[in-house]
Order: structure tokens, then C-alpha cells, then sequence
């Protein structure tokens, strides 16, 4: 089976620091590699992969503003495309755009929604969904209008996630610093229970973070780390009492809460969107509606067993269990 994986160019495949995207991309396209399937990685020239890499654009266009991203995702589209018929499926994890090209080739397709925005963007979904195999990465980022083949969530490489038996007495934020993530809510919730929080993310709304999270940080109660990556990353992850996921949005998915809990760190969320397919409530974490219930949850995180956060994660989201389910779909759309 030969597949070509269809990366963003925001940023490096994998990531340095941010870039979810790419990282589930990376994350599947080596897991798929391990099970013996041969992989062409259609990323930036500067990736990295076991299997084979191609492209065209020289770098992620986040990390080179330089580049035009319009520009640049259509020239790395129109290169996936015309190698097409070397492919026995093509797998786009880069969003709508993929979508023009499809009706012009052969060779079977499946999209990855990673994250359902908008209704508008139904127009490059709906009329292509006999032709595209969509996978939602939750239940609940289903659209109700739209036909998928598959719902699987995403996995980590747990074996890349220490276990941290003992955390710590501090409490955790790590996410985008953006009114959806909640990161105002977590330093209030954090004042009100009179323990330290660390912030890490990068900054995706500046004056969101100028009005509401800069004025706050003072290096001793309220800490601000910014983007963080390799070792410190895991060390962050494991290194808290719990993290706080006090989002304002319905979470397609949500990757840093199972990365969190991989690392034995139970998580407080807003009952939200995909938040109740990742934590059991009272297991690995709390689902909570306010910033009230969340200070009480945390009077109770205690009680969270750390291994059964870790437990979670082994069987539920790792890497090979999501490569098992993708290669399941793509053998049954090549036997169709």
C-alpha cells in the first residue's frame, strides 16, 4: 500500500514548538511507517520523517513571513496532485483546499477534519463527499449535514510522555493564548484557590493576552513561560496538580489534555465539545461548567489516581491504536 500524507506549511512537520496539525500528521505518518506501510510525507522541504519526504516550499509560512501562504499551500497542492496516480490513497490532513483538486485524479482520498470551524466552509465539504472519505477526530465535531466514514481520534507517542507519579503543587495551563482556551479563567481559578499556575502556549491574540494575562503575571503566583518544546515540554506536562482547560469553544479534539494525562497530570475542563470523549469524570479529571465548580474540583483532585490518568492514555489514544484504525479504513475503501 503506497499513501501519500498531505501535510499543512504552517509550520515544520513535525512541529518545533506549535503546530497540532502537523504533529498528529508526523505522529501518524511514523506510526504508519512502524506497521510497515510505505509513506510519502508531502511537507516542508525542512521536515522530518522515516518514510519518504517530498515538497516544495522551503519552510512553514508561520515561521517565514516572507512567504505568502495562499501561495504556498496551492503550490504544494498542485505538487501532491500531479504525483497522484503513483499513490494508492491519498490521506490530506491540510484542510478544504485539497478538495478543488480531487475530481482531477483517480486515486481515492480521505481528509482529516481537524476541526469542523464553521458552516461556512460546508461548500468545500458537502459537495465533494462523494468523492472524499471524511474522518472526524470526535464525535462530537460531526457536522450534522455532512457524511463521514470514519470517527477516529487522534493518538500520542506514549512511550515520548514520562509518567510523573507525584506532580507537583502547582497548577497548569498549556494551550494557545486565546479567549477560546481559557487562559483568564485559569489564572482566576488559580487566585481564588491561592495555588501558582504556569502559563505556556504562544501568543495567538496579543491584545487578548495584553488585557487579560500579561497585567496578572508577577514570576511568583501567576508564571508565564511562553512556547515551550522537547523535555521542558514533558516536564510541564507531568510537573502539576492538575491542568486547567477552562475553554470557551467546542474542542474538536484537544491534544494537550490526553498529552497531560499520558503524563499522569488529571485535567479540570469545561464540559465542551469533544471534553467528555477524552476525560471520565471523577477518573481522570473533573468536567465542570464555571470557574466556581472548577475551584471546587479542585478541592477533590486528591482523589484522581495519577496511573489511572496515565492508564487512560495507554488504551485509549496512542499512536498505533489510531494508525490500526486509519489502515482499517484505507483497506476498506481500496477493497470497494
Amino acid at each position: 500500500m503506497r499513501i501519500a500524507m498531505i501535510a499543512p506549511v504552517a509550520w515544520r512537520t513535525p512541529p518545533r514548538h506549535y503546530g497540532p496539525w502537523e504533529l498528529v500528521t508526523s505522529i501518524l505518518t511514523e506510526a504508519l511507517v512502524a506497521e510497515g506501510v510505505d509513506v510519502t510525507l508531502f511537507a516542508t522541504r525542512d521536515s522530518e520523517t522515516s518514510g519518504a519526504l517530498d515538497g516544495v516550499v522551503p519552510r512553514g509560512y508561520e515561521e517565514d513571513r516572507s512567504l505568502d501562504a495562499k501561495v504556498w499551500e496551492y503550490r504544494h497542492l498542485s505538487h501532491v496532485f500531479s504525483r497522484a496516480g503513483e499513490f494508492d490513497l491519498i490521506h490530506n490532513q491540510a484542510d478544504f483546499p485539497a478538495h478543488a483538486f480531487a475530481p482531477l485524479v483517480d486515486t481515492p482520498m480521505v481528509t482529516t477534519i481537524h476541526g469542523f470551524s464553521s458552516p461556512r466552509i460546508l461548500p468545500m465539504y458537502k459537495p465533494f463527499e462523494d468523492r472524499v472519505h471524511y474522518v472526524a477526530i470526535s464525535a462530537a465535531d460531526r457536522h450534522k449535514d455532512l457524511r463521514y466514514a470514519a470517527t477516529i481520534h487522534h493518538g500520542i507517542r506514549i512511550e515520548d510522555f514520562a509518567f510523573d507519579a507525584r506532580g507537583s503543587d502547582d497548577l497548569l495551563f498549556f494551550g494557545r493564548i486565546h479567549p477560546d482556551k481559557g487562559a483568564a479563567e485559569a489564572i482566576a481559578v488559580a487566585k481564588a484557590a491561592g495555588l501558582r499556575l504556569h502559563l505556556y502556549g504562544i501568543v495567538q491574540d496579543k491584545g487578548y493576552f495584553e488585557r487579560e494575562v500579561e497585567p496578572h503575571v508577577d514570576g511568583e503566583q501567576i508564571v508565564w513561560h511562553g512556547p515551550v518544546g522537547g523535555e521542558a515540554r514533558i516536564k510541564a506536562l507531568g510537573n502539576a496538580r492538575a491542568m486547567l482547560h477552562l475553554i470557551d469553544f467546542d474542542e474538536p479534539f484537544g491534544l494537550s489534555v490526553v498529552e497531560a494525562m499520558a503524563c499522569g497530570t488529571p485535567v479540570i475542563a469545561i464540559n465542551r465539545g469533544s471534553m467528555p470523549e477524552l476525560i471520565t469524570d471523577g477518573v481522570t479529571g473533573f468536567l465542570v461548567h464555571d470557574r466556581g465548580e472548577a475551584v471546587e474540583a479542585l478541592e477533590q483532585i486528591g482523589e484522581i489516581s495519577r496511573r489511572a490518568c496515565r492508564n487512560s492514555v495507554e488504551e485509549r489514544f496512542t499512536a498505533q491504536a489510531m494508525a490500526r484504525k486509519y489502515l482499517a479504513l484505507y483497506r476498506t475503501i481500496l477493497e470497494r
